[in-house]
């Protein structure tokens, strides 16, 4: 890839469908070839955050949302150290951001993260042809790197696929750190990075948690030297069905009985623990304003998503497992997709959406209250032992 110039927003780029199905637009951010997995987002804000989440790792984010860039870019909405994103898709954006924190424009950042984008298709076009296709490969092309259709179609279907991508470890962190209690610190929490945001172990800090951030590839070791007194699995990226190690661990831990909370790639995780399976849904759920219930409460939230894989666990009935009694907790209402797990007879949950709220509604913000009740509990029982 090379890096875009300020006129690249007129150079001509075409974005390629696995499927045959192209569009041609103008090139946004760097100049270049990019391949991933097409999937889009419905969020109208928070693309910053959106960019810099590790679960997009591979996949070239179209946005519903027609206008974007509005509010240019700071550097304090990054979730990560760099945008994950492999490719993004515009249909108009920003010509001069508008925000008082705002350091550069949109596209000036995607420029100098090498980030491939086009923008001027029509992304509502596109968007349908992804909810009735599926999430697919897909190449951005522009500059030198444009070449006959039926070449840069052959390249796209040599990109890798999703399915079966073991990606978690390219994102996570390669060494442990902590982030400490705001205030008076009442619980240690470790923290399996499969792709962590930076709003989550905040989140837990602001609750009394000092969180120590540990490499997905942790053991049941690592994981119990931190002494801790809730274990945590984050978001994260790939196929849950490559995630052999993370599943080891967690059992680990659930056979020890330790508090245990995991968001996304975690409630995937936590499914397969217990013995599910898990699918590829079409064109999977991204974006900040999808409804899901709390069965537990019957409480309807409006959540910040980012998965393509889905628990395939029944809804409607209690399932026994190695560790216990297990059930769905939560289900999105838009397609009955499960959104949560419980165990009934130990101290685990999980949800698959961002309860964070980086970018997205602050909904969901009592799941990490949740995940500090199962820890006192487990304490108070501790010291009447």
């Amino acid at each position: 890839m090379t890096t875009s110039t300020r006129g690249a927003v007129k150079t001509p780029a075409v974005l390629v469908l696995e499927d045959g199905r192209i569009f041609r637009g103008r090139a946004y951010g760097a100049v270049g070839a990019t391949f991933g997995e097409a999937v889009f987002s419905t969020g109208m804000t928070g693309y910053q955050e959106t960019l810099t989440d590790p679960s997009y790792h591979r996949q070239v984010v179209v946005m519903t949302a027609p206008h974007v860039g509005n509010t240019g870019v700071n550097d304090e909405d990054m979730e990560s150290r760099k945008i994950w994103v492999s490719g993004y898709v515009v249909r108009d954006p920003a010509r001069v951001p508008s925000n008082w924190r705002s350091t550069r424009t949109l596209d000036q950042e995607l420029a100098a993260q090498d980030v491939v984008g086009i923008c001027g298709i029509d992304t509502r076009a596109l968007t349908r042809h992804l909810r009735e296709r599926g999430a697919m490969r897909v190449g951005i092309f522009s500059g030198d790197a444009v070449q006959d259709d039926a070449t840069l179609l052959a390249r796209v279907k040599e990109a890798p696929e999703m399915t079966g991508a073991d990606l978690s470890a390219e994102v996570a962190t390669t060494e442990a750190y902590v982030v400490p209690a705001i205030g008076e610190k009442k619980y240690t929490v470790a923290a399996i990075d499969l792709g962590i945001k930076g709003m989550t172990p905040h989140r837990m800090a602001e609750r009394g948690i000092e969180v120590h951030v540990l490499p997905a590839t942790a053991t049941v070791e690592d994981v119990y030297a931190v002494d801790p007194d809730g274990v945590f699995f984050s978001n994260g990226p790939g196929d849950p069905a490559t995630a052999d190690h993370p599943v080891s661990v967690m059992r680990g831990v659930l056979e020890r009985g330790t508090p245990l909370f995991g968001i996304c790639f975690g409630n995937q995780i936590l499914g397969r623990a217990l013995g599910f399976g898990t699918f590829k849904l079409k064109y999977g759920h991204r974006g900040i304003n999808q409804p899901v219930q709390d069965r537990t409460t019957g409480k309807v939230e409006v959540t910040a998503h980012n998965h393509g894989f889905a628990v395939d666990a029944p809804l409607d009935e209690v399932s026994e497992t190695p560790y216990g009694r297990a059930e769905v907790s939560h289900v999105c209402l838009n397609d009955n997709v499960v959104e949560g797990l419980q165990l009934l007879d130990r101290p685990a949950f999980s949800v698959q959406y961002h309860p964070e709220a980086a970018a997205g509604p602050h909904d969901a913000a009592y799941l990490f209250d949740r995940f500090t009740s199962l820890m006192s509990t487990a304490s108070m029982e501790g010291q009447r032992a």
